[in-house]
């Protein structure tokens, strides 16, 4: 057969593999993006929403990088909420209910009108190593040749669809699966896990009952996720919420012998922090309802999803348990729910370049490395298909640190940690949250974007002007305000003590009860500044004292993250470290100490000694 030959090959269009493609041919290699169905690029496969709790950080961070999804996902938005409004600024997260058919709709365009990108639709069979190439071999015969090789293969490999009994050897939605492709990872030497995931029911919208539900409106006034959008979301439509009923539970415990994910059918691991109903059921038995909330598809379709309801119980059971819903008495079901069983491999495997340690040249991306969740997916995407990049210019590769961003944080622990279940991004497991905010995401990583290649002129200057605007806000709260009737009313009248002298305008907003609106309000300032400049200085400055000792933190953990682990270290040949602690250091074969510091089996004991070898050596 005819050998066709490409800079990088990309093996999946989900958010994975349209990131790393992007990445790629932005930064000048050229791609092929191999896909088993066009149908299936970008495919919301599950929730029809982009972002979420730590997971609008996610979209943030790649936006900054230069990524792709914030822009198509503030395209096709059709409702938007800022979350944890009444919190800290920390976990504050952006969530966008998404026309489905529209956001794959744009992500194709997106793919199809880049210039050194090549989509083609055909499933990957096998992988093979050819000196300083990757052999990609298709079902049709089709030969493909390159440099590097980015694995986005999500939940198709091997994957099938559980209803009850039923087992449909399928992917997500009905798209054929990917078959073979384990089969080649395995004699590469790859270890392989078997995870789980699963989606609810589609329900007809006309067939609902909102009258006895809760209005689930959107946000006015929210910065959009990308900072290439000039305009701000629009809401087109609105979501619902709702419980579940005694009823409910009751069809489910009457009928847990025939649901696959309780009575052991299904061998997968499941995510811990999605459960399907009928496990929450069983672990919260004390609870008497579920809130599930009912979300728009598409402004095109009459299909709601129903959120918090995923099941692989037998249709027939699933028809009963909607209907004792409230607002579902009359319900009809569009689609039923299923649960998908499928490979991924061993994350550990990988360095945090999210390179194969023992093959160079192979990347891995998204759901294949045990992660749930578009957001995390299109994360690595943008990594993978960066160090690919960098890898094929034979330059340094990027390493994202855990202070860097999320990213950084679910990198880090996927690789270094590993994971037996469905891998999901939340804020606790970022330390530095406070520093790691959804609205200074470009501040912490255009320049790295810029710097390897992937960041246009466009966003480059969009992001410096921004800078300046937040330099020029700060430098007009450094006015001095003069002690007289006016400040000490303007204190009392704000529930604060009256100051004792005068002081700075930024001096004032480390009061609980004064910030910068009120300061805007009072001194007729800022008026053309949009909201989320503000909130920004806001955030800044009122939270200054607990940055600082956050950023103290991090230079602490950066001081073990420069001590650098020869490559090919000898760790069996090492004495004083437990032997626990060398399997594992020889397993992970961390970069640095900081790293080697978070592998479980690790203690501080061991690295006081590895501290000391590495210093000798």
């Amino acid at each position: 057969m005819k050998e066709e030959f490409f800079d990088s090959i990309v093996i999946g269009a989900g958010h994975a593999g349209c990131e790393a493609a992007l990445a790629l041919a932005r930064t000048g290699n050229k791609t092929l993006l191999l896909t088993i169905s066009l149908d299936a690029i970008g495919f919301l496969a599950c929730n029809p929403s982009i972002g979420g709790t730590a997971k609008g950080q996610l979209v943030a961070e790649v936006d900054a990088l230069g990524g792709e999804m914030g822009v198509v996902a503030d395209k096709t938005a059709i409702q938007i909420r800022m979350l944890n409004k009444g919190k800290g600024p920390a976990v504050q997260s952006l969530r966008a209910q998404i026309d489905k058919n529209e956001y794959h709709s744009q992500m194709k365009k997106s793919l199809e009108d880049e210039q050194n990108l090549f989509v083609r639709q055909g499933e990957a069979i096998s992988i093979e190593l050819e000196g300083d190439y990757k052999k990609v071999t298709t079902h049709l015969g089709l030969v493909y040749k390159a440099k590097s090789v980015v694995f986005a293969t999500g939940v198709y490999l091997k994957s099938e669809i559980i209803i009850g009994e039923s087992r449909e050897f399928v992917g997500p939605n009905g798209f054929k699966n990917s078959s073979k492709l384990s089969e080649s990872l395995l004699d590469l030497g790859i270890k392989l896990l078997r995870f789980k995931t699963g989606t609810p029911v589609r329900l007809h919208a006309r067939s609902v009952d909102y009258s006895v539900m809760e209005l689930q409106e959107g946000d006015e006034d929210i910065a959009p996720f990308s900072y290439l959008t000039e305009e701000k979301v629009k809401n087109k439509s609105v979501c619902y919420l709702t419980y579940t009923t005694k009823e409910t539970h009751e069809i489910i415990k009457n009928n847990l012998d025939k649901a696959p994910a309780i009575s052991g059918e299904i061998k997968g691991v499941g995510p811990r922090y999605c459960p399907s109903i009928e496990t929450k059921v069983v672990r919260f038995a004390d609870k008497e309802r579920h809130q599930l909330f009912l979300e728009p598809e598409a402004l095109d379709t009459q299909e709601l999803y129903l959120q918090g309801f995923s099941t692989s119980m037998p249709a027939d059971i699933q028809y009963d348990m909607v209907r004792s819903v409230i607002g579902l008495q009359e319900a009809e079901i569009m689609r039923d729910a299923y649960a998908i069983e499928y490979d991924c491999i061993e994350p550990t495997q990988l360095s945090p370049t999210l390179e194969l340690k023992n093959i160079k040249g192979l990347f891995f991306a998204g759901q294949i490395n045990g992660t749930s969740g578009y957001e995390e997916a299109a994360a690595q995407g943008i990594v993978a298909g960066i160090n690919a990049s960098l890898y094929n210019q034979n330059k340094e590769q990027l390493v994202l640190k855990r202070s860097d961003g999320y990213i950084g944080v679910l990198i880090d622990d996927i690789v270094t940690k590993g994971t037996n279940e469905p891998y999901r991004m939340m804020t606790s497991r970022a330390e530095y949250r406070l520093l790691l905010r959804q609205d200074n995401a470009d501040v912490r990583l255009t320049e790295i974007g810029r710097r390897v290649g992937l960041v246009s002129d466009v966003r480059y200057q969009r992001y410096l002007k921004k800078q300046e605007r937040l330099k020029a806000i700060e430098l007009q709260l450094e006015q001095k305000i003069k002690l007289d009737s006016e400040l000490v009313d303007f204190f009392v009248t704000n529930g604060e003590t009256a100051p004792r002298e005068s002081l700075k305008l930024r001096d004032m907003m480390r009061r609980n009860n004064i910030d910068i609106y009120k300061i805007s309000e009072k001194y007729d300032m800022f008026k053309n500044e949009p909201k989320d400049l503000l909130d920004v200085v806001n955030t800044k400055i009122k939270y200054e004292g607990y940055l600082k000792q956050q950023q103290e933190e991090v230079d602490r953990m950066l001081a073990n993250e420069e001590i650098v682990i020869p490559e090919g270290f000898d760790y069996l040949s090492v004495k004083g470290i437990r032997q626990e602690a060398i399997e594992k250091l020889n397993e992970i074969k961390p970069l640095n100490l900081g790293q080697a510091s978070r592998i479980s089996g690790v203690s501080p004991a061991d690295i006081s000694v590895l501290s000391i070898l590495i210093k000798r050596k």
